[in-house]
């Protein structure tokens, strides 16, 4: 796939910064373990999502959209990232959440409200039938306004994914001896991505429970992009998921913490929280092993952090 015009919302590259004191607690050598920095965006709280709109917001200004309508869970950091980038640009944004209103807008909510954004709520759904209820909410919204342009589920497709494989050339620029990178699998576009640019050997998606088949929606990203079918074996964790998406896990709340105390980095308990945990796995299992360039791609989430009621609990205590 030949790379499309994109619109410019962030100065890139993002910092690629070494972290030792983590590293040694890992049971890593000093120098082994980096965070590539995409939370450090500058859009509403950063985040992965803003090399996706870069793309798919391109291809819908060009198209003449005035109005933007996406979907996603009601902490939805690709919602948030959306309402954002469409402030930026003039463009009326319509968000179809999954749920229902909740009694107090917190975390991305919040600021949802105060980027502009109109909130839809669908009530308990899953993925298709949110993006069916938002099929209704558009062909509602090109009665009274025209053009209306569709972002998917996550921001994700083969098209948004390129903004990964430009994250990925990112990487072996600054990390050519790189020999792993993790990262939150959500929606599959920023894997595929990376997958993409740096081959299947190297980066492991760590499941975070988004979509009930991860490996089928990656694998179709990378056939896409590639225009041909995608074969290779994929590194997919799935053992992070727990109870669901939305509920705090034990091997989280000891990630969240590791992070936060020998980092001074925040992860979001649903994207990095799950995606660090798998690293931290990986290492007790040999997986990484020490004397490994080792990169934990950090995606933002964290406004998220406070629209979680598990997170705000266990993070007051001590």
């Amino acid at each position: 796939m030949s790379k499309p015009a994109k619109i410019k919302l962030e100065d890139w590259p993002t910092p690629l910064e070494p972290l030792p004191r983590l590293s040694l607690a890992l049971g890593l050598d000093e120098d082994d373990l980096w965070f590539k920095r995409d939370d450090l965006t500058g859009l509403a709280g950063g985040g992965n999502k803003i090399r996706k709109l870069e793309y798919t917001l391109a291809d819908l200004v060009a198209r003449g959209a005035k109005t933007v309508v996406t979907v996603g869970a009601a902490q939805s950091n690709h919602a948030r990232l959306t309402a954002a980038a469409g402030a930026r640009l003039g463009l009326k944004v319509c968000l179809v959440l999954a749920g229902d209103p909740p009694p107090q807008s917190t975390g991305n909510l919040a600021l949802d409200g105060l980027l502009g954004a109109e909130i839809v709520w669908a009530g308990d759904v899953d993925v298709p039938a949110l993006e069916e209820r938002a099929s209704e909410e558009i062909r509602s919204l090109e009665k009274r306004a025209s053009p209306v342009g569709y972002v998917p589920f996550g921001g994700t497709n083969a098209v948004a994914a390129l903004g990964y494989a430009d994250c990925g050339e990112e990487l072996m620029q600054q990390a050519p001896d790189l020999k792993h990178v993790f990262v939150a699998l959500g929606s599959g576009g920023t894997m595929a991505g990376l997958v993409h640019a740096l081959g299947s050997d190297r980066v492991h998606g760590v499941d975070t429970g988004a979509v009930s088949d991860p490996e089928t929606r990656v694998r179709r990203l990378l056939s896409d992009m590639r225009q041909e079918e995608f074969s290779a074996p994929l590194r997919i964790v799935l053992d992070q998921v727990g109870q669901g998406y939305q509920h705090l896990t034990e091997p989280v709340e000891h990630a969240l913490k590791m992070v936060a105390r020998q980092a001074g980095i925040v992860l979001d308990p649903t994207y990095t929280g799950r995606a660090f945990a798998g690293l931290m796995a990986a290492v007790r299992d040999g997986v990484v092993r020490p004397g490994e360039r080792t990169v934990f791609l950090h995606t933002g989430g964290l406004p998220g952090f406070f629209g979680s009621p598990d997170a705000l609990r266990f993070s007051s205590s001590h």
